[in-house]
């Protein structure tokens, strides 16, 4: 996968990292820098584990990672477009910034990137490596953005992250089997 393909991926998978972490500036002034690094190691190291998983059947992905990525990818950002507009209720009252809640909050903003893992089958360690330090890296940056945005505009946020995330995880999906399909010219 190339390096833009990469990046395009890390900025919609840490859409949600973003979202989450606007909330948190909204609500709970606590720990910004200690959730920026959760959501970085769980989202970087999630793929990590769906590649690894991926890899024990790499014979067979193979010849279907291209139809494999576009699904997942199209489910994944069909999920975040379908939640952008449909508001999710929370109970951020008793939002406290603990260990505990940060933890689990980085666990559920990176499941979509475990099963984004399979995607990466096709390629060198070395690669999935340096891609997983870059998804991690921008979820790290984009939960601290996230944050001090949150608090500076609470709920007033221009942009409606989780849709562009969607939007952008879909478009590399149907990048990625173009590509797979022998369609892509470059």
């Amino acid at each position: 996968m190339n390096l833009l393909s990469v990046i395009l991926l890390a900025v919609g998978l840490a859409m949600d990292c973003f979202a989450v972490s606007s909330m948190k500036g909204v609500v709970c002034g606590k720990r910004p820098w200690l959730m920026a690094v959760f959501f970085g190691v769980f989202q970087g190291g999630m793929p990590l584990i769906g590649y690894v998983a991926g890899s024990a059947f790499a014979n067979v992905i193979d010849r279907f990672d291209h139809w494999i990525a576009l699904v997942l990818l199209t489910i994944i950002g069909g999920k975040m477009i379908w939640e952008s507009f449909h508001e999710v209720e929370e109970n951020n009252s008793k939002s406290d910034g603990s260990i505990a809640e940060l933890l689990t909050l980085a666990v559920a903003t990176s499941i979509d990137a475990l099963a984004t893992g399979v995607i990466f089958v096709p390629y060198s360690w070395k690669s999935v490596l340096l891609d997983m330090g870059i998804i991690a890296f921008v979820s790290f940056a984009f939960s601290l953005l996230g944050y001090h945005v949150g608090k500076r505009l609470g709920t007033h946020l221009p942009v409606n992250v989780e849709l562009l995330g969607g939007l952008v995880l879909i478009g590399i999906g149907v990048k990625i089997f173009v590509e797979g399909m022998g369609w892509w010219p470059l």
